[in-house]
């Protein structure tokens, strides 16, 4: 295969063009790129479901006849005050849509406007303040309720409630504790270590402190063997943020599941296990697809704007591709990284650990922790097995090869690359939704 003008061409056959055209999700524009459709065997989608005609209707539905629970009409009736619980901007959830039920519901039965909290889980997560805000909520809301932002590393805005049976000490925003009435939002989607998002993830990581996240998401949960994607029974890492939801309180869920467009294919409601495990139960038929056997290359993306601002939240799409590639073999991942690196707690991992070995080490041992260096430790375990290549217009070449990857202009010069060290039958499969596939082998 040759790589000319971005087109590919066989070498025998150099009039016949054999490329194929895919686009990936890429920041808010999306990315189209060319590949030699011989060595494609397969890109990995979304199977087809139908939308939802009326997602007004839906939620109303939803939140009327809850699955496990009485409607939130009746769960609101007495109650003084209310806090409900919304995603933060690296989730692409309708918060508008959902809370446009959500609150008048709160109101009609007698909490005043003034008494419901919107509590914003950053987790650990920077604030989302101003036209973020907006974005989130819609203009209508957010001049007219009170949001607030969760701060995980502010102790004294948390209250202790214990520990968890695995000894995470339990700090949770004390805004949420001490409602009367506890509701919580969210998207329903494959996680790198909790197998899928939504539900419990609401309370923890999203409205707990640095004293709770940085054992929940310490080594002895995250190198467990089944704290991956997709998978929930004996995941660590959900049984344990499972029970400190329980042990919390959780009154009431609204989920959803989008789709590649970010329309709405579901929604779930009422109990917050019961309704996350029907959640899951619809997304895993949707969001799994399958390659035959292992492949050389991947090519992926972070699923774009909001998830791929960060190289942070990117790492997300480097682990989404772990299932289906080789040994040795190689990931190649387009992320619009508009934001940069991530915080400067991760920032600081880059700058303190000269390889992904010695910072292993490092945090295997009790001394050691600087905050995000969970995301690090799951770019190790990608770095194991393959060798990655990022494309992205929102970093210098020169950054990106000090973040223990490797740097490339282009998807298709790092795809020919990579037909240069695989040879001629190299097989690539392509995620251009990256995490928010399930990928599989079988």
């Amino acid at each position: 295969m040759l790589l000319t003008a971005g087109r590919w061409q066989r070498l025998d056959r150099p009039s016949k063009n054999r490329a194929m055209q895919i686009r990936l999700d890429y920041g808010k524009t999306g990315l189209e790129v060319e590949l030699p459709e011989a060595n494609v065997v397969r890109t990995l989608r979304y199977k087809d479901a139908p939308t939802v005609a009326d997602p007004v209707a839906a939620v109303e539905a939803a939140i009327a006849q809850p699955i496990g629970s009485q409607s939130l009409a009746e769960l609101a009736a007495g109650k003084r005050n209310a806090c409900v619980v919304i995603c933060d901007i690296t989730r692409p959830v309708p918060n508008q849509l959902l809370l446009n039920s959500i609150l008048p519901t709160l109101e009609q039965t007698g909490i005043p406007r003034g008494e419901i909290t919107i509590l914003i889980a950053t987790g650990l997560h920077r604030p989302n303040l101003g036209e973020e805000m907006i974005e989130l909520v819609g203009e209508e809301i957010a001049a007219n309720y009170q949001i607030e932002n969760h701060h995980g590393t502010v102790l004294d805005e948390h209250e202790y409630l214990g520990e968890s049976p695995r000894g995470v000490p339990i700090w949770i925003d004390r805004r949420y504790t001490q409602a009367d009435l506890k509701i919580t939002t969210g998207l329903i989607e494959p996680h790198l270590m909790a197998g899928f998002s939504g539900g419990r993830k609401l309370i923890c990581p999203g409205i707990a402190a640095l004293e709770t996240i940085k054992v929940w998401h310490g080594p002895d949960f995250l190198e467990h063997p089944h704290a991956d994607c997709g998978i929930l029974t004996g995941n660590p890492v959900h049984e344990e943020n499972t029970w400190i939801g329980q042990h919390v309180g959780c009154d009431f869920i609204v989920n959803v599941v989008i789709d590649a467009q970010k329309q709405l294919l579901k929604v779930v409601a009422g109990d917050m296990i019961q309704a996350f495990d029907a959640g899951v139960e619809f997304v895993r038929g949707v969001v799994t697809d399958k390659v035959a056997k292992p492949v050389d290359v991947v090519v992926t993306s972070c699923a774009g704007y909001p998830l791929d601002t960060t190289f942070y939240q990117s790492i997300k799409g480097l682990t989404g591709a772990l299932p289906i590639v080789k040994q040795g073999g190689t990931i190649i991942l387009a992320a619009g990284l508009t934001e940069g690196i991530g915080s400067p707690e991760f920032q600081r991992l880059f700058q303190e650990n000269p390889s992904l070995d010695v910072f292993v080490e490092r945090i295997m041992g009790e001394d050691y922790f600087v905050m995000d260096q969970w995301q690090l430790e799951e770019l190790a375990k990608v770095r194991r097995k393959a060798k990655v290549k990022v494309v992205s217009d929102g970093l210098p070449a020169e950054t990106l090869d000090s973040l223990f990857v490797e740097s490339a202009p282009s998807v298709e010069v790092a795809v020919a690359a990579a037909l240069d060290e695989y040879g001629p039958d190299t097989k690539i499969a392509v995620m251009p939704r990256g995490p928010y596939v399930l990928a599989a082998v079988g």
